[in-house]
């Protein structure tokens, strides 16, 4: 874990405003392994981080799950640059930085594929729940870094997951470190089958949202 904040530290190109400690530690890792209070990936062997960016939570969480192969998927060529660089630094070799659109690597070999499915920051929940549901295999979950609550956002989510097959199964308040403030984990588990026209075309979810 230091090796990975010191790498990001040292980093000559983040994509990020917080690379320096100690916000960094905070802001980002510290948030990144909020997610393991979630049973589900606490004890998952395949995740995918969609919208990896500068690479949180999913090397974070490869740190802290060795066990598991976590892919950190990305459609910015030089965000992927920057991950393979920090996971390198750090010493990871349970991690591949993948670079394409959610939509595009679950019409691919990620299909159908994932215990878990993570997202930090990425879309709206209910853009998120369309993203998630055709990467993950039977009883997966989707676990969303959201800050406040919003109950309009969440009623969205709702419906839009009962079409492609999630529902909601947690909304979890993160606790206790200080930049947790108002951050929320949003669960959905995969119930039933995604239908056959997810995903759509990629740009699509954004464009036209299910609900």
């Amino acid at each position: 874990m230091q090796a990975l904040l010191d790498a990001l530290s040292a980093e000559e190109d983040p994509p990020t405003t917080v690379s320096q400690p100690p916000g960094a530690l905070d802001v980002h890792l510290a948030d990144s392994l909020s997610g393991l209070a979630v049973e589900a990936l606490a004890t998952a062997l395949t995740v995918a981080d969609v919208g990896a960016g500068a690479g949180f939570p999913g090397l974070a969480l490869a740190a802290a799950l060795p066990s598991a192969s976590v892919d950190l998927i990305e459609a910015a060529s030089r965000k992927c640059a920057v991950i393979r660089r920090l996971g390198a630094a750090a010493g990871l070799t349970n991690f591949r930085a993948v670079r394409a659109r959610a939509e595009e690597w679950a019409k691919d070999e990620g299909a159908g594929v994932y215990d878990v499915v993570t997202a930090r920051a990425v879309a709206p929940l209910g853009v998120l729940v369309e993203y998630a549901a055709p990467l993950l295999r039977e009883r997966g979950a989707l676990v969303a870094w959201t800050g406040k609550r919003d109950s309009e956002a969440e009623r969205s989510a709702a419906a839009a997951a009962s079409i492609v097959g999630l529902e909601c199964e947690e909304i979890r308040k993160v606790t206790p470190f200080h930049g947790a403030r108002d951050r929320h984990l949003h669960v959905y588990r995969k119930v039933g089958p995604t239908p056959a026209r997810f995903p759509r075309r990629a740009g699509m979810a954004r464009k036209r949202p299910l609900t």
